[in-house]
């Protein structure tokens, strides 16, 4: 099964004057092979997208819906584009390809939220730590951080210089996704991009980044500070080359207990959002801690206007530990798509129950897992775009 536009692109190599030139002929219909048939959201001069309301609290006559990782290996057409570009960071790092996989599900589901096809670790080249990206191996830092010397030798980012990729490819997407729906940025959060280049890559046990952590603090907290300048400004670069929201991943953050959590990743996560907030006072910053649980209520100190949850939380209890100031993402297992067609509506409709009306972006409790039926997220979009307050 599968969706189309009416006219959507085809799978070929994204190339921005052939997308210009079919900006004026803007689909009304998404036909889908089940018999679907979901209206293509429609922009008005001056209107914000229906997640940027939903954000600020206004009213909304459903939740925006996105998900993590939609564009990636569940989609046949991604697929195609990784059989001739099997590199995650050539992928990753062409303007070209970056803008036609971010475009991806955009053109087949169209989600509220259109989130750039990126990884946490891209700016890493440019603060001198040399990484890359192995197919089934996941990334791997070859001179991992381990004293402070190395810190040294860590420079804070410029994004203007490292990845201007980033920034013309955010520029296409506001233009092609044209308002009816917002354009995503992202970052790594501190703590998280320390714990990669510390560890030498993914971990299982953190050991690395906890003795020093616990060891040598100093070390760490320089480190930490680093990247807190650099990703705020990754963040407003993103922002000012029309990211209209941006997602910072705190994924390994929850590895710490409370009281690590509060010196080695919340005051950082504070300090950027602080610093974001003075220069771009209306961007709104979405948090995301996989196995948040026991960290909900310190996640929303760090002052973002969305908490991410995952699927381990009940949403009910997730929303009354978090309070109403506060809008809400998730948290639909991601397993729930490799169940029924009644299965995935009947877990939509208790998220959305369970989160209440408004402030509130429907999404997983993480991100969308390979071998997902493609169908299945289809009737995901189907249904939680069917949705009335």
């Amino acid at each position: 099964m599968s969706c189309s536009s009416v006219s959507s692109l085809t799978t070929s190599l994204f190339v921005p004057s052939k997308i210009s030139s079919l900006s004026n002929h803007k689909p009304r219909f998404i036909h889908c092979s089940l018999g679907g048939t979901v209206v293509e959201p429609k922009a008005t001069a001056g209107a914000e997208p229906l997640l940027l309301n939903a954000v600020r609290g206004q009213d909304v006559e459903r939740p925006p819906v996105w998900l993590m990782r939609q564009a990636g290996r569940y989609m046949k057409s991604y697929q195609i584009i990784c059989e001739k570009y099997p590199s995650f960071r050539e992928r990753s790092e062409n303007v070209d390809l970056v803008v036609e996989i971010s475009l991806q599900p955009w053109n087949v589901f169209k989600p509220d939220g259109v989130i750039l096809f990126s990884d946490i670790l891209t700016p890493l080249s440019g603060m001198n730590i040399p990484f890359d990206i192995v197919k089934g191996k996941g990334p791997v830092i070859f001179d991992p951080v381990a004293t402070a010397a190395d810190v040294d030798q860590v420079r804070e980012f410029n994004p203007e210089e490292s990845v201007p990729y980033v920034g013309e490819a955010l520029t296409i997407l506001r233009r092609e996704v044209d308002n009816k729906a917002a354009v995503l940025g992202f970052v790594g959060a501190p703590f998280t991009l320390a714990s990669y280049v510390v560890e030498g890559g993914s971990s299982k046990h953190f050991t690395k980044i906890k003795r020093l952590a616990f060891s040598q603090s100093k070390v760490l907290h320089s480190l930490l500070q680093k990247f807190a300048t650099s990703m705020t400004k990754y963040i407003r670069y993103q922002a000012d080359n029309g990211a209209q929201a941006v997602q910072i991943f705190d994924s390994w953050a929850t590895e710490l207990s409370p009281v690590d959590f509060e010196e080695f990743s919340l005051q950082y996560l504070k300090q950027i959002v602080d610093a974001v907030k003075q220069t771009h006072p209306d961007l709104p910053l979405i948090l995301y801690a996989s196995g948040s649980g026991g960290l909900v209520e310190r996640l929303a100190l760090t002052g973002v206007d969305v908490v991410s949850l995952d699927w381990t939380v009940d949403m009910a209890e997730g929303r009354r530990r978090l309070g109403h100031d506060i809008a809400v993402q998730g948290n639909v297992d991601p397993g729930v798509l490799f169940g029924s067609k009644e299965f995935i509506t009947n877990r939509i409709h208790d998220t959305v129950r369970k989160a209440g009306k408004g402030k509130h972006i429907l999404n997983l409790g993480h991100g969308i897992k390979v071998g997902t039926p493609e169908e299945n997220v289809a009737h995901f979009f189907e249904v939680a775009k069917a949705i009335r307050y």
